[in-house]
């Protein structure tokens, strides 16, 4: 049995433990850090990101966090020589409907006294002001909001696009990065400044009067054993098992664990342009079946849901670049809570699913139906969520514990945000103002609980 000391542990090394790792060292000057994992870094839920940021929400707190994240992004794009292959065409939200009420108040809630200086409606077939998102950099898009109102406008920026969409609202400050590239750029930088891993599980954590007794198990190719380590503080970022991690020292945390599917594959068929943003299609849908198709599963018990109506929310984008060829959806339909496990619970089905979900916002991808090609790539993770759908940052319960977890939906925009405040916390540093809307705290706060429960199902 090995024994080491440290001045904080880190459970987790997916981006939001190597970003709080990241920002104690940056910003607070904190060395001895360990981090903790049973495998390689980014290897479990961080490897299944969509890779995509925005900064609209329809809560301030969410706004300021992921605002202050994209910051943060840029930061590193601009000190890194853009390694993290960082973009900016934006988010477009595509619908059959003209009546967006619902959504405009949300982005009033979110921006608040802003939303007048950040929205631009586009109503005629064509806008000076609107500037299409021809080019990926992020340092000359716009900001904002553009709200598109004309069918003759839609067609002509977004050629790929079904013609039945009657409104767009793209969403400016938004794109995709390689979240990859973004943690080891980060983890570069740790090793560089002092910072050690352990490969291994945490059995179990022991507070004593000075530290944190950590036990952690390893077992691989060339070592097996049992390392004993003590640490003045740990933060808890185990993604999809932190509710594993803080039941070790008595704590409950309120969340639950989803399992969510994407497939990535080659556009041969040339159905997505290269140049198109990240797209929702918001509508609720029939999943595009042939009659008899349809007509077999409304009798099947097990199969019947994939014949009635879905809900809206699919999602496509280009994957790879300008110069890429590669194209990735994915559907976040399942609310089922499940345990958590470390194999991936593959649906089968799914691919040709999404498939044709996605089609009725792109048509062109009719065109795969049923010849996905055999190097497509179905992948999936774990959302671990608190039922209102914001992150836990902040002390943990027991004096020099911490989290950093229930990103679900969210890890790569809200990483470094979050990996900043989690290391302000942890390193007694100065707080933002939305600190105590991602702690605890804000389940004393009953006007903010009522009003997140009341969202939570609509954001994106």
């Amino acid at each position: 049995m090995a024994n080491k000391t440290t001045d904080v542990a880190i459970i987790g090394t997916g981006i939001v433990g190597i970003a709080a790792a990241y920002y104690l060292t940056k910003n607070h000057g904190v060395r001895n850090i360990v981090l903790i994992d049973r495998d390689q870094p980014m290897y479990f839920t961080s490897a299944q990101s969509g890779e995509n940021y925005r900064n609209w929400w329809p809560h301030p707190s969410m706004v300021a966090l992921t605002n202050r994240s994209i910051d943060l992004l840029e930061a590193v794009a601009r000190e890194s020589g853009n390694r993290i292959n960082m973009n900016r065409r934006g988010y477009s939200l595509a619908t059959r409907e003209t009546n967006i009420d619902q959504i405009v108040q949300e982005l009033h809630n979110g921006l608040g006294e802003q939303v007048e200086h950040e929205i631009r409606y586009h109503e005629s077939a064509s806008s000076a002001s609107y500037q299409p998102p021809i080019a990926p950099d992020w340092e000359t898009a716009p900001r904002g909001v553009d709200i598109l109102r004309n069918q003759a406008l839609i067609r002509k920026t977004f050629p790929s696009y079904a013609d039945d969409i009657q409104t767009i609202i793209h969403i400016r400050r938004g794109g995709d990065i390689s979240g990859q590239q973004l943690g080891m750029h980060m983890l570069e930088y740790l090793k560089a400044n002092g910072a050690t891993r352990i490969i291994g599980s945490v059995e179990s954590i022991n507070k004593t009067d000075e530290c944190y007794q950590l036990e952690i198990s390893s077992a691989s190719n060339n070592t097996a054993g049992t390392t004993k380590l003590n640490a003045l503080k740990v933060v808890n970022a185990a993604g999809p098992f932190a509710d594993k991690i803080a039941a070790m020292l008595d704590v409950k945390l309120p969340l639950y664990n989803t399992f969510q599917q994407k497939i990535a594959f080659e556009d041969r068929e040339k159905a997505i342009p290269r140049n198109m943003p990240f797209s929702i299609d918001l509508d609720g849908q029939l999943i595009d079946w042939a009659d008899d198709e349809r007509e077999m599963m409304l009798q099947d018990p097990e199969y019947r849901w994939l014949a009635e109506v879905m809900p809206g929310s699919i999602h496509c984008r280009p994957d790879g670049g300008d110069h890429g060829n590669w194209i990735k959806m994915g559907w976040a339909f399942n609310e089922k809570p499940e345990q958590a496990t470390w194999e991936s619970p593959l649906n089968d089905n799914f691919p040709e699913i999404v498939l044709r979900g996605a089609a009725r916002l792109n048509p062109a991808l009719k065109a795969y139906y049923g010849k996905l090609p055999r190097s497509m790539h179905h992948y999936g993770g774990w959302y671990t969520m608190t039922d209102e759908n914001w992150p836990l940052i902040g002390p943990m319960g027991p004096e020099g514990s911490f989290m950093n977890c229930a990103h679900s939906g969210f890890g790569t925009m809200a990483s470094c945000a979050g990996g900043e405040l989690c290391a302000a916390w942890v390193a007694g540093g100065e707080l933002p103002e939305y600190a105590a809307d991602f702690s605890f705290q804000r389940y004393e706060n009953a006007a903010l609980m009522t009003s997140l429960l009341e969202s939570a199902k609509g954001v994106l």
